[in-house]
């Protein structure tokens, strides 16, 4: 018996205003996938993953999780974006509180954990991404690539069955990327289903299970990484990877 994905998009229309910049985009995300989603600026990479869990409303089409309906009006947006955590460009802490509060604030509030318990899996996911002697530093006091990783943290501490990532590291200093891409791979050989907007190919090579190239708001190429990158079938994959390798 075939497993239906964890994550589809089916049919996804998106405009702002009269710019159409998602075009009937279909894209099935199975169990423990990582899919990485590549492509040019402004080419829809983040827009559909805001749309995955309606931080953006779609027009026509449908996104589900797990067969439920994410697009639907009717649905729990709440309760679906419990199960689908993501990391943006900005780590978006609370400046004034610290590593540890910003990774508890979520699983007390929403999930309703004890104190002692949400400090308890802030400190296992502190510790699992590195920075278990900066939980009582606060924002200011950490590197980007620091915050960045708290922000991962924070996302995991919700438990979610998929972790977004939205050009996670754009906004770090080279030197920082690396720690960064290191938690995600772990994640990855963890097991955690993820959708991934990045320019870092070798990321996409090396962690990817599958490669996503979007242009002007449409998927036009997707194939494993080695096939991707070594043989690429459509002309705009091998125009865009003339470009960046």
């Amino acid at each position: 018996m075939s497993v239906a994905p964890i994550l589809e998009f089916d049919g996804v229309n998106k405009y702002f205003g009269d710019a159409h910049v998602l075009r009937d985009v279909d894209l099935d995300v199975e169990n423990g996938e990582v899919c990485v989603v590549i492509g040019p600026s402004g080419s829809g990479k983040s827009t559909l993953l805001r749309c995955a869990n309606r931080l953006e409303e779609i027009q026509s089409g449908e996104v589900r999780l797990e067969g439920e309906s994410i697009s639907d009006p009717t649905a729990d947006i709440n309760h679906l974006r419990q199960q689908i955590g993501m990391v943006f460009q900005s780590f978006n802490l609370f400046p004034h509180k610290t590593a540890l509060e910003n990774i508890t604030l979520g699983p007390m509030k929403v999930r309703g954990l004890s104190k002692d318990e949400a400090r308890e899996r802030a400190e296992g996911l502190l510790d699992s991404v590195g920075l278990s002697t900066q939980a009582e530093s606060y924002p200011n006091q950490l590197s980007g690539g620091q915050q960045q990783r708290v922000a991962i943290a924070r996302a995991l501490a919700m438990e979610p069955e998929v972790m977004l990532f939205d050009e996670v590291t754009s906004a770090l200093d080279p030197e920082l990327v690396g720690e960064v891409l290191d938690v995600m791979g772990t994640l990855a050989a963890e097991g955690m289903t993820m959708m991934v907007v990045t320019h870092q190919m070798g990321f996409a090579r090396e962690v990817g299970d599958r490669v996503v190239l979007m242009s002007e708001g449409r998927i036009v190429e997707t194939a494993q990484p080695e096939r991707f990158f070594s043989n690429p079938d459509t002309d705009r994959a091998q125009q865009f990877l003339s470009k960046i390798l």
